[in-house]
């Protein structure tokens, strides 16, 4: 087991992967895989996506991506919630990206319009940047520029193994040490 699965409260030491048997389409896996990671995929959506309509849409589709690629799963190259939240992250980029290029064919520019949504919205996804901008920046600086370059401009990873002449090895390790850290601390502050 692993030190991430011990400090996962959704996975307990002892707890059997679930994906194994989600693939081989048993349904009881699938609810156990829906309670399980739940509350991590609902979280993730709702942070990445703009209206709670969207995040419940992308909740839907993620889940639907789990039972696709569960047969991927290989339980000697990573923690099975690792691998549900880097699906779930995948999936709600790709969703992201079809809703700018669909915004930018459909939606004509007007300088008018409140693109930031109304003002408590406004408020809490500001106070949530700036816990990320703190907590980001004490990341070390080769880390910060992976992560920027991966969750800020979308880019690969090895689109940013050539930006930055690093192994590509290199580059997901950084960006999964420096994700799972700033989650733990944004969980941590969150429990204050």
């Amino acid at each position: 087991m692993t030190q991430a699965s011990h400090d996962n409260p959704l996975e307990q030491p002892g707890d059997l992967p679930l994906l194994p048997d989600v693939a081989a389409g048993d349904r009881a896996a699938v609810n156990r895989c829906i309670r399980r990671y739940g509350p991590l995929v609902w979280s993730m959506a709702r942070r990445l996506s703009p209206t709670p309509e969207d995040a419940e849409d992308a909740v839907q589709e993620i889940f639907i991506n789990i039972w696709r690629y569960a047969a991927r799963f290989d339980t000697t190259r990573g923690s099975e919630k690792v691998f549900v939240a880097v699906l779930a992250r995948r999936t709600l980029i790709d969703r992201l990206r079809g809703m700018k290029s669909r915004l930018a064919v459909e939606t004509p520019l007007d300088p008018g319009a409140d693109a930031e949504g109304p003002p408590t919205l406004r408020a809490e996804r500001d106070a949530e940047v700036e816990q990320a901008r703190q907590i980001l920046g004490q990341l070390p600086l080769p880390q910060q520029r992976v992560i920027a370059l991966s969750l800020v401009h979308g880019l690969s990873h090895g689109e940013i193994a050539a930006r930055l002449a690093m192994p590509l090895g290199t580059v997901k390790t950084l960006l999964r040490r420096g994700i799972q850290r700033v989650q733990g601390q944004v969980i941590e502050e969150d429990k204050l």
